[in-house]
């Protein structure tokens, strides 16, 4: 990802930018705050919500990206070592939770990849690797723009609870002002 890329994008996943409001006078007068502090606040509350929302769904995705990464890059380096291999190699490979099997491993020129869905395809070493690295390259891209996604989320939310609080303190005032009027 390059750095200007990512600094020029606001939201790679389309989440709605928050607008500050600097005069809350003029953001009550507007049309669609015409139904009371009340709307306008479960309005800021409701977008409130979403971005939160938002936020949990970007940080599961981050947290499968993060997972993913390491296992792609501990086939490629599998996938190296088998291009290397000349002789019958013994190892042991993880069967199931800590229950691991004694293999021997002859040189090959093929692996089998799962590629989800239950399905798992056979490639040659050279095919696995080159998707090995196309796909290790997408999850690094994938990473990069969820985290900045989930910074500019992060503005967008303090934005939103700015508002609220600006909009509940202008309520508050506009009240002591009545009642010290009356």
């Amino acid at each position: 990802m390059e750095g200007d890329a990512a600094e020029n994008t606001k939201s790679f996943s389309g989440i709605p930018e928050a607008t500050f409001v600097d005069n809350v006078d003029e953001f009550m007068n507007l049309p669609e705050n015409s139904g009371g502090v009340e709307k306008v606040l479960r309005k800021l509350d409701e977008q409130h919500g979403k971005y939160k929302f938002m936020e949990y769904t970007l940080n599961t995705k981050r947290r499968r990206l993060r997972q993913q990464i390491p296992d792609l890059a501990r086939s490629l380096e599998m996938i190296e070592k088998l291009k290397t291999q000349t002789e019958d190699t013994e190892t042991q490979f993880l069967l199931s939770d800590q229950v691991f099997v004694k293999a021997n491993i002859k040189p090959t020129k093929s692996v089998c990849l799962w590629l989800g869905a239950n399905v798992m395809l056979e490639y040659t070493l050279e095919d696995a690797e080159k998707l090995l690295t196309t796909n290790m390259a997408t999850a690094k891209k994938n990473l990069s723009c969820v985290e900045h996604d989930l910074d500019f989320l992060r503005d967008q939310w303090t934005t939103t609870e700015v508002n609220m609080a600006r909009v509940y303190n202008w309520d508050v005032k506009r009240r002591q002002a009545a009642r010290a009027s009356s």
